[in-house]
Formats: C-alpha cells, sequence, structure tokens
C-alpha cells in the first residue's frame, strides 16, 4: 500500500501494518510521520525499540537477528531501520524481503531512508513492503502546497495569519518546512495566539539569526572552508539547532548523490537537475561541487550524516557541535580527521 503523508492519520486510526517504509527528502514530514506511528506502536503495546543504522560496518545478520530475538521484557518490539540511502544492496534487499515477506508475530518494522526514483520503486524489497505494509513517499512541497501547509500549521496553533503573512512565510522558508514550523513556534512564542498580520511575520522573521543557513550550504558546495566554519560557528553561537543544520546539509548531500549517480551512468546532468528540481540559480554552485568530487564523496558523507543523526539523538556517543564541524571540512574536502574506522583520508 502506497501512502501520502496526509493519508498516515487515517490509516493509523484503523490500526498499525507490519511494516513502514518511510522514503523522501523532506525532513519534517518525515520525522512526524515516523513519530505518528511510534506513538501508535507503544499505544498497542510495542514498548521495546530497537534502533539499527546501516553503515559501512553494518551486518545483514542484524537486522535478522533482531526480528528473531525473543524479549524477556515486551511482548511486542519495534524495529526502527534507518538507511541514509534506499540502496541495501543485494543482501539487504534480501533480508529486507524476506522480513516483509514472513513478518515475525508481535515485531513491527520501521524503515526510513532517502527519496526512492521510479527504478527503486521497482526493487524487490520495495515491492514486497508494498504488498505486505506501508510505501510513505514524502515529496518535497510546491510553493501552493508550501502556503496551505503553513496556513494550516498555524491555524492548529492558534494562529490567526492573513494570506499575505501565510505567503511571506512559504517564500521565505522555501519549502523548508522544519524552518517554517520553527518560524511559527518563535512567532507563537513572542505573540501568543491570535491574529498574525504581515507586519507581525516580516517583524519575526526579521529577528532571526544575523547567518543564513542556506549560505552555510551554498560555502560548503563552494568549497569554501574558511567561510563555511565562520558560517556554521555562527549559527550555532546565535541558537540554531544541530539538528536543523544537519537537515540542511544532508538533503544536499542527497541531491548529489543522486545526481553523481546520474551523471556517471551517462545521464545529461541538466534533464537530472529538473527531475530534482534544483533551482536554476543554484545550478553553477552544483555543477561546481560535482566538478570536484563524485558518487564515493557524497556516499560517505551521507554516513556521516546518518552517524551524526544517532549523536543528535542520544545514541550514539559524541559531541554535535565537533561533528558538524568535522562534516563540513570533509565535505569542502578538507578533513581534520579520519572518519571513525577508516584507514585514509577520503
Amino acid at each position: 500500500m502506497i501512502l501520502s503523508a496526509r493519508q498516515l492519520a487515517s490509516h493509523l486510526e484503523k490500526g498499525l501494518a507490519p511494516v513502514y517504509l518511510l522514503s523522501g527528502d523532506e525532513p519534517l514530514q518525515l520525522m512526524e510521520a515516523a513519530d505518528a506511528i511510534r506513538a501508535r506502536a507503544r499505544d498497542e503495546g510495542y514498548t521495546e525499540r530497537e534502533v539499527l543504522t546501516v553503515d559501512r560496518d553494518f551486518q545483514w545478520s542484524s537486522l535478522q537477528e533482531a526480528a528473531g530475538t525473543l524479549s524477556l521484557f515486551a511482548e511486542r518490539r519495534l524495529i526502527d531501520l534507518r538507511m541514509p540511502t534506499p540502496k541495501p544492496g543485494r543482501e539487504g534487499s534480501a533480508a529486507i524481503a524476506a522480513l516483509a515477506e514472513a513478518p515475525p508475530p508481535d515485531v513491527l518494522l520501521l524503515i526510513q531512508t532517502g527519496r526512492i526514483d521510479a527504478d527503486g520503486m521497482k526493487a524487490r524489497w520495495v515491492k514486497a513492503i508494498d504488498q505486505a505494509g506501508v510505501v510513505l513517499r514524502v515529496w518535497p512541497l510546491k510553493l501552493d502546497e508550501t502556503r496551505q501547509w503553513v496556513a494550516e500549521r498555524m491555524r492548529a496553533r492558534g494562529l490567526v495569519p492573513e494570506p499575505e503573512a501565510v505567503d511571506f512565510l512559504a517564500e521565505r522558508t522555501e519549502g523548508n518546512l522544519l524552518a517554517a514550523a520553527q518560524e511559527i513556534e518563535k512567532l507563537l512564542l513572542l505573540r501568543g495566539e491570535g491574529p498574525v498580520s504581515l507586519d507581525d511575520m516580516v517583524q519575526a522573521v526579521a529577528d532571526q539569526a544575523r547567518h543564513d543557513l542556506f549560505d552555510l550550504v551554498d560555502a560548503v558546495l563552494a568549497g569554501d572552508a574558511r567561510r563555511s566554519v565562520r558560517l556554521l560557528e555562527g549559527l550555532l553561537a546565535e541558537g540554531s539547532e544541530p539538528i536543523l543544520l544537519l537537515w540542511a546539509l544532508a538533503r544536499e548531500f542527497r541531491t548529489l548523490e543522486g545526481l553523481a549517480q546520474e551523471t556517471a551512468r551517462g545521464h545529461d546532468l541538466e534533464q537530472a537537475m529538473n527531475s530534482r528540481r534544483v533551482f536554476r540559480q543554484r545550478r553553477p554552485l552544483v555543477r561546481r561541487a560535482l566538478g570536484r568530487f563524485g558518487v564515493a564523496h557524497w556516499q560517505a558523507l551521507l554516513e556521516d550524516c546518518a552517524r551524526l543523526d544517532r549523536i543528535t539523538k542520544g545514541v550514539a556517543a559524541g559531541e554535535p557541535r565537533d561533528e558538524l564541524l568535522q562534516l563540513v571540512l570533509r565535505a569542502c574536502g578538507r578533513p581534520l580527521l579520519q572518519r571513525p574506522g577508516s584507514a585514509s583520508m577520503p
């Protein structure tokens, strides 16, 4: 069964499927979808949760072992599998498909990964989940959809926005729903519930950090390590959450990894950028980044992002700010330290 993010709530009201695949490159909708599934699972007695993250050292046998292990503390268990890219390989595809085709009783499998393209949707493991459970695909919203999302989000939080205020926030955040959600929460704290005019919205947004998140992303793509570090330090000093900075970087790395894959297969880069909705004003910067590094570089950065995601969530050791600095420098091609478990610099 293939669902959209809007359809998930009504589906969960009817009960849980044995397996869920959440795919896409819009982090807030993915995060909230995963939260909704986990909340429903807790309500239905899935009181034990095991998080597995696919990285270079991941053994697919651990997924089978987790599914088959009897718990001493809970009758029902949730296995939360994180994949930085939707390409588990032959062994991973077989392991996921086997679990989806014969799901163990009292085990719920939740898989979170990046955007799956049309070819990926034909993979055996995706088809197996489609037959046995739910495939939820999340796409970045178009401007009109973003306006609707912003308006609904504000009304749900007790705000009554003028249409001009909604338009301003939607255009200012350019489809970044996490940034839009943070602005809405900030506005609520500053002004409380009630009407929101365009002037109110402009004033609230004008008070945000001087260093723009997207300036950091552009500096990283340009390979400007000095400016990237300066922007990163400024954003952190002004209170930007590491998870938001990670989202922006990981989103860009996923796009670049996909573009690098397509060009390596001989596809036209311009057409590939069209299909991935790369803004035209950013295409020269994307071309330069792809000219400096190939597929392996962007894949390695996505693995770094997966590790940093675990650190920010407190399930892996490390300091998020230090790891963000390392990530930015590696992305610029100027690493200070080796990746954990690696024998040489990238």
